[in-house]
């Protein structure tokens, strides 16, 4: 029997601030949870020196990192993204795909298909499955997105949406697109996660695309229609509405830090996820790449292409969840958003994102400085 036990440490989960808290990890799975002494021997030990024991972040939104995008990636490529992404934290993700032609997406899927059947034994960040962010899109709210690849939905186009044999499928649409209410029903009866984006829709479009199936919205206030005391807009509409969640990207660029804290505190961080929405030039500083058919700048942390827009970003899960903790939020709550609530929204709560019995081994401990000091994927240590 494979095992670590991980001692010393603060449950971020827990609610408790006591430093004494400990792990037992056993052939991939937590055994047991609590403080205080533990008569048990463990293969291997780790002492968290009194740092912050969290689930693994899971990054539902990534379009890749070191010089790798996800569009263009094969089976090794995806490898290298997850392992710069475990060694800031990740332990789960989902490859995040940007309107394309449909071979292309077909090719993509394989290789993802080629690493979810290895990565079981590898220390890496872990596949899911597959998002296809804006194939549905509205072209007045593009962002950095090709309205070239988009789609409008008849009736068959769902099925030509190239599907993994297992794993979660999570799409990001505008519901106003021709057919999108239509197509937010079916997908949701297909199994999809659908994801509200890239999007105008008025109140009355929304409220149907809820009523289809269609429960969160992508990168919040970003691609989207603001607040306007004479018009709620989307973004109003998500606040308005207790039974919606969002994602956001915390990097202080695509949102102000103060918007980022009210918008989380407002939802309230049990129904808030962080998301990267990174991309190839993450991780490689600043400079000039080439990125989705056109050139991509990276300054000072921020992404802009040809278009004068913002194209993704280039921080990890790591920096988002130093950004919720510079706002103030407590380790619980930001163990919630960076894990807990992304686990909930691509259903698999059950199996990862909160420290319990029987989840799977995917841990993060981060010290004082809130900078990682060591990963555990299934009880390996990264």
């Amino acid at each position: 029997m494979n095992s670590v036990l991980i001692t010393n440490a603060v449950i971020a989960d827990s609610g408790s601030e006591r430093s004494d808290g400990w792990v037992l990890v056993e052939d991939g799975r937590i055994a047991a949870v609590g403080h205080g002494e533990l008569d048990e021997t463990a293969i291997e030990a780790f002492d968290a020196e009194g740092g912050t024991l969290f689930p693994g972040f899971i990054d539902v939104h990534n379009h890749g990192a070191v010089g790798i995008d996800v569009n263009a990636a094969d089976a090794d490529s995806l490898v290298a993204v997850g392992e710069f992404l475990s060694k800031h934290g990740v332990t789960a993700w989902l490859p995040t795909l940007v309107p394309d032609a449909d071979e292309n997406y077909a090719r993509i899927v394989g290789e993802i298909e080629r690493v979810m059947a290895i990565q079981a034994e590898m220390p890496i960040a872990q596949i899911l499955g597959v998002h296809y962010e804006g194939v549905f899109a509205n072209e007045n709210m593009c962002g950095a997105l090709r309205p070239e690849f988009f789609k409008r939905f008849t009736g068959s186009e769902v099925r030509e949406l190239p599907r993994l044999q297992s794993g979660v499928h999570m799409t990001t649409l505008a519901p106003e697109v021709e057919g999108g209410v239509e197509l937010v029903k079916a997908l949701t009866a297909d199994g999809w996660v659908v994801s509200i984006g890239h999007t105008e829709a008025n109140v009355e479009t929304l409220d149907a695309a809820f009523e289809a199936g269609a429960r969160h919205l992508t990168h919040f206030f970003n691609a989207m229609t603001g607040i306007h005391h004479r018009e709620v807009g989307v973004a109003g509409w998500a606040l308005t509405r207790e039974d919606v969640t969002f994602d956001i990207i915390a990097d202080g660029i695509h949102v102000d830090p103060r918007m980022v804290e009210f918008a989380c505190r407002t939802k309230s961080p049990e129904r808030v996820s962080l998301i990267s929405d990174s991309v190839a030039p993450t991780g490689l500083g600043d400079g000039t790449f080439e990125l989705w058919g056109e050139r991509v700048s990276v300054e000072n942390g921020r992404t802009r292409n040809e278009r004068g827009s913002i194209a993704g970003s280039v921080i990890t899960m790591l920096d988002a969840v130093k950004m919720a903790a510079s706002l103030g939020f407590s380790m619980s709550e930001i163990a919630r958003m960076a894990s807990r609530n992304p686990a909930r929204l691509i259903g698999l709560s059950d199996e990862t994102g909160s420290i319990a019995a029987g989840k799977r081994g995917d841990l993060v401990v981060l010290d004082a400085e809130m900078n990682v000091a060591a990963v555990f994927i299934g009880g390996r240590r990264v």
